[in-house]
């Protein structure tokens, strides 16, 4: 009988892992880009220019509406931790970590209301790990390991 019961309970918490979420935590696959895709690809999507692009004609694409592709995992990772560290946390922040508590320019697409921007802008900040405004220039040894950003 015990056997019986240490089983179904075994399955239980299975089950309750896998609808869960088996990750334990915000992932870029199952949280960021479903949210990228609802809230940030009508200018980062498909149809956007690579970072290069961009870069080389940025008040053509700004005209335009369109800002760096950032459609796969690569891509949103040289915004947290690569060439351009810093740039996602700086345009995503709600101005509580800026001295005139100015949001990102990009703050108020997170969502209609600031209780669903509220809501989003802490998964990216759990993904991030480490909500740094910092340039990839300022970021030291210890601010890139306190990164996470699982894929």
């Amino acid at each position: 009988m015990k056997r019986c019961i240490v089983m179904v309970g075994t399955l239980i918490f299975s089950i309750t892992t896998v609808f869960a979420g088996s990750h334990g935590g915000v992932t870029y696959q199952d949280d960021i880009r479903p949210l990228m895709e609802s809230k940030c690809f009508m200018c980062h999507g498909d149809h956007a220019p690579s970072l290069e692009e961009f870069d080389a004609n940025q008040e053509e694409y700004e005209a335009r509406n369109q800002g760096p592709r950032m459609t796969t995992y690569e891509e949103v990772k040289v915004f947290v931790t690569g060439d351009d560290a810093g740039a996602m946390m700086r345009r995503l922040d709600d101005g509580s970590n800026t001295a005139d508590g100015d949001a990102g320019n990009m703050y108020h697409f997170l969502g209609r209301t600031d209780e669903v921007r509220q809501k989003n802008l802490s998964l990216f900040k759990e993904w991030v790990g480490h909500w740094t405004l910092k340039r990839s220039n300022e970021l030291t040894d210890e601010d890139m390991e306190k990164f996470s950003i699982p894929e």
